[in-house]
């Protein structure tokens, strides 16, 4: 079946290409008139005609031109900027570039799809505008775009506040997140709480659930499509901003103006230091802290018209330290710093061949790291103990995507990715020593796995008149570990059916394969997230996703309305065996580890947006189910995945009071999630313990005696969650500078939504009872924010 269907995409390529080889083609890029930043996105039309072509991720279009003359018309349309048209002689232009003119008015999108969502082949994708994104009510008045995703439907937070991401029923690590086209493996900060992403820095945003083009791949639920902005080409600007969760500083402008430019910004939690000196006086020398950072840093330079070059630099870290003095003796004291974070870099290459075909090339290096730290002495009695513990995966990687546009009905994307991965599961290093002698010097490391993945793929987008369109095409990957090879062939295939101008129906189906897991622990707590290769043992997952959907647009694409079902298979899953946590011992690590697990998600998702005026938002609304199945966990029963919610809405609603004040407000409510309880107990006493019998009663009720029988996994459910958050911003245009004030209210009503549940004995009435732990009240918060 798959290698028919590579046989397949590979004949469709030759007969097209052989096809429409002879045709009038203009091309260029489209730019912000005011910064010069590319715009992705922007829909460019030959008017008169139905003929259109959409500028690719870095602003490039190439357009097939049905009737090419002296005075053909050619329009360039994005709803957050203001048309442009060209007239050009088709017959001797070859090359336009368009400069839009931005709306500069704050009630143009919240979510949007452009070209409209009936005439394009993508199922379960959204754009999310950056600057509607920093409107939104957020833990802190700190803009985050994950939590705008989680608003989404098909789309869970997971544990209350958290930043992670739950789509369709997968795991965080089967999200493939991108920044300037480089995978990052961890995203969160504050245990979770906000995103790694700045959104002072980003351009754009994009998430994809199903029908993934060809040109994705290794992550089996969905992408995070991020990309950083260029830094303005013709004025400088300055930011500063500060709030409860950060403050921030951001600087761009040009290099040489029109020609290069830059942008650096930087975020980070500065309580921490401020404090840090009131802290030692206070607690005589003890101290706890944490702190975070983020740095983006992007150089821009456009060598001629033809050539263009970038430059992308993330780094950003979390910090955890105490010390405590003076510990049990006036002589003992105890260290323990833990670190955890991104790196990244990569050089950017787009190229023109000709006005058909171009080239983005992109040479990147990816780290993450993890890295625990505890030292504990006691200098009086010449005694310490050093233990440290780090895990973490690098990645070296050369990717190239070619887009070819052949004629008004066809083009094709096709290239190629390698990547080296390098993985380290964990080293862990301790030493004792006593009397200045060391009594115990250990290392226990889990070996290095080096794994090399090399991926072709192809896409193939067709039109035939106007009632259909597709995109066929094929990943084909191989990934290598210890001499020993894992091929895969992906097929992947949407279709849209355009009934009329406003309504369609489309197709999906598509298979993919991850190469990388993410052991996480269950617990509550700061255990350690580990990414493990597949090898003999660990088999690589691998899903299947069937998607078809109904889309309509109206009022000139103000009111779009879709509804989603889809069906998605996953096989070779892993999970921590019961009670069982990795803390990097290297002696039968695996043997805590079930593999071979199933998983089954399906579910019908809705999605209606009002997109501009001072009144817009969206209604979302999601019906799901999602389970997992292992061999040794639940006797080998199916159970419901930890976060499956069977009702999931959100409702999104901006408001535009005038240009310099607005109001936004978010209500989500969301059916419980399941979780195991204790049904059932008996105590155990031994003949040690006769003597509290009488003190403890018949059973002793002594906690180490007791034992506890459990229900199925995950077979009760937590109450509903349900919260309002709303926010107000506050903008004053200054003589030199703008103001911006946001203050945001998270949690309005104070609900107690569960975060776990626990239960306690109460000797009144000899019963043990369940109660109910929560995490966040509500909460006020306050943002300032400075730009030049």
């Amino acid at each position: 079946m798959r290698k028919a269907a590579v046989i397949l995409v590979l004949l469709l390529s030759l007969v097209s290409v052989s096809l429409f080889s002879q045709t009038k083609v203009i091309s260029g890029y489209v730019s912000d008139k005011e910064t010069g930043e590319k715009i992705p996105g922007v829909v460019i039309l030959e008017k008169n005609t139905n003929n259109y072509t959409v500028s690719n991720e870095y602003g490039y279009f190439s357009l097939v031109l049905k009737n090419p003359g002296q005075n053909t018309v050619l329009e360039a349309r994005s709803l957050s900027y203001y048309p442009q048209t060209i007239t050009i002689n088709a017959f001797e232009n070859k090359n336009v570039n368009f400069e839009l003119t931005p709306k500069n008015k704050i009630d143009t999108v919240i979510v949007h799809s452009t070209p409209p969502i009936t005439k394009t082949t993508e199922i379960g994708a959204i754009n999310l505008p950056v600057k509607q994104i920093k409107l939104l009510p957020s833990l802190g008045a700190e803009p985050d775009i994950f939590k705008v995703i989680q608003l989404m439907p098909g789309v869970q937070s997971g544990k209350e506040g958290s930043s992670s991401l739950y789509v369709r029923g997968g795991n965080p690590d089967e999200n493939l997140i991108l920044l300037d086209d480089v995978p990052l493996y961890y995203v969160n900060h504050l245990a979770g709480f906000i995103s790694i992403f700045n959104t002072d820095a980003l351009k754009s945003v994009k998430l994809i659930k199903g029908g993934f083009p060809a040109r994705y791949g290794s992550r089996l639920s969905s992408v995070i499509d991020v990309r950083m902005r260029d830094g303005d080409m013709k004025n400088y600007h300055k930011e500063y901003s500060i709030g409860i969760t950060n403050a921030k500083f951001l600087y761009e402008g040009p290099i040489i103006r029109d020609k290069a430019s830059f942008l650096v910004s930087i975020r980070l939690l500065p309580w921490e230091f401020i404090l840090r000196p009131f802290v030692l006086l206070a607690n005589e020398g003890n101290v706890l802290g944490y702190n975070f950072y983020d740095v983006n840093v992007k150089l821009n330079y456009k060598l001629n018209s033809k050539n263009h070059l970038f430059l992308s630099f993330y780094t950003g870290d979390d910090n955890l330290h105490f010390k405590l003095s003076k510990l049990f003796y006036h002589d003992q004291n105890l260290r323990y710093n833990l670190a955890w974070g991104n790196r990244l870099f990569a050089f950017r290459w787009n190229h023109i061949f000709s006005n058909k075909l171009f080239v983005n090339t992109t040479f990147a290096y990816t780290r993450f790291r993890y890295n625990s730290l505890l030292k504990a002495e006691n200098k009086a009695e010449a005694h310490s103990f050093f233990y440290n513990f780090n895990t973490g995966i690098k990645d070296l990687l050369l990717k190239s995507t070619f887009y070819y546009n052949l004629s008004p009905f066809y083009e094709m994307k096709f290239g190629y990715n390698v990547v080296f991965h390098n993985f380290n599961p964990g080293i862990t290093y301790y030493r004792i020593t006593e009397n200045d002698t060391v009594k115990s010097d250990d290392k226990s490391a889990i070996d290095s796995r080096f794994a090399p993945e090399n991926i072709l793929f192809i896409e193939n987008n067709f039109k035939i008149r106007e009632f259909f369109m597709a995109n066929i095409g094929v990943r084909i990957a191989n990934y290598t570990i210890d001499k020993k090879n894992y091929p895969s062939i992906e097929p992947r295939i949407v279709t849209n059916f355009i009934l009329s101008k406003n309504y369609s129906i489309k197709f999906a189906y598509s298979e993919i394969k991850q190469y990388s897991h993410l052991l996480s622990s269950n617990s509550i707590g700061l255990t350690p997230d580990i990414w493990i290769p597949s090898d003999s043992t660990i088999l690589p997952s691998d899903a299947k996703q069937f998607s078809a959907g109904f889309f309509t647009e109206q009022k000139d694409g103000n009111i779009a309305f879709s509804v989603v079902a889809y069906y998605k298979t996953t096989n070779n899953l892993i999970s921590y065996k019961e009670g069982a946590v990795f803390i990097g011992n290297a002696e039968n690590w695996k043997s805590k580890i079930e593999t071979g697990g199933h998983g089954l998600s399906y579910g019908i998702e809705f999605l209606l947006q009002k997109r501009q005026g001072k009144f817009n938002g969206w209604i979302s609304y999601t019906y799901a189910k999602a389970q997992r199945q292992f061999t040794n966990i639940n006797n080998g029963l199916p159970f419901p995945f930890k976060y499956d919610r069977r009702h999931d809405f959100s409702i999104v609603v901006n408001y535009i009071l005038n240009k310099n004040i607005s109001f936004s407000a978010d209500w989500v409510y969301g059916s419980g999630y399941p979780f195991t309880m204790p049904v059932a107990r008996y105590n155990i006493i031994d003949d040690a313990d006769n003597e509290h019998i009488e003190e403890y009663g018949q059973f002793g009720f002594i906690n180490n005696r007791t034992i506890y029988v459990y229900s199925d996994r995950n077979a009760f459910r937590m109450r509903p969650y349900h919260r309002l958050d709303i926010a107000m911003n506050f903008t004053k245009q200054k003589k030199n500078h703008k103001r911006i004030i946001t203050i945001s209210i998270y949690n309005v009503y104070n609900r107690q939504n569960p975060y776990f549940y626990y239960t306690k004995y109460d000797p009144a009435d000899k019963k043990f009872h369940l109660y109910q732990q929560s995490l966040f009240p509500i909460i006020p918060s306050i943002s300032y924010t400075i730009k030049f």
